[in-house]
């Protein structure tokens, strides 16, 4: 079995998996974590069915070029069936290793959770020599990515 790739470290199979085949999130987190992890898959058919009507763009496509190769959520929470998620994911391009960094919203609607919007920002990571090296190979960044 597959570890998820939204880092709960639980299979694939008993995690986003689900999810991705039409379960309903159990929360604003879960459901972020299944976008994550759909991401990572290229799976742009469940962003786009996770991503609420009133805000989800027409047409989706995910370009494969980004690398994901880390989640980690800051804070997350609901009232009701309004709920929020802030977290960083950290990615690897052609420019380098970036971190997104987003305070998104859902909404809860006949027992499913959506993504509705959010606030994001991207930096630039410049690990150090010495750092670990962001791609998860466990080696310092000079002998790795670096």
């Amino acid at each position: 079995m597959t570890t998820c790739p939204c880092q709960s470290d639980l299979p694939y199979e008993n995690c986003c998996r689900p999810l991705h085949h039409g379960a309903p999130a159990s929360s604003p987190e879960a459901l972020m974590r299944s976008r994550y992890s759909a991401f990572v898959r290229d799976d742009a058919d469940y962003v786009r069915a996770s991503w609420h009507p009133d805000t989800r763009p027409a047409e989706l496509t995910l370009e494969g070029g980004d690398q994901w190769l880390g989640l980690e959520i800051v804070d997350a929470g609901q009232d009701g069936d309004a709920g929020r998620v802030h977290f960083r994911a950290t990615h690897r391009d052609g420019d380098g290793f970036a971190v997104l960094e987003e305070r998104s919203r859902f909404v809860r609607e006949n027992g499913h959770w959506f993504y509705l919007d959010g606030e994001h920002t991207v930096t630039p990571l410049k690990p150090g020599r010495n750092d670990p090296c962001p791609c998860g190979s466990g080696r310092k960044f000079k002998k790795c990515c670096g």
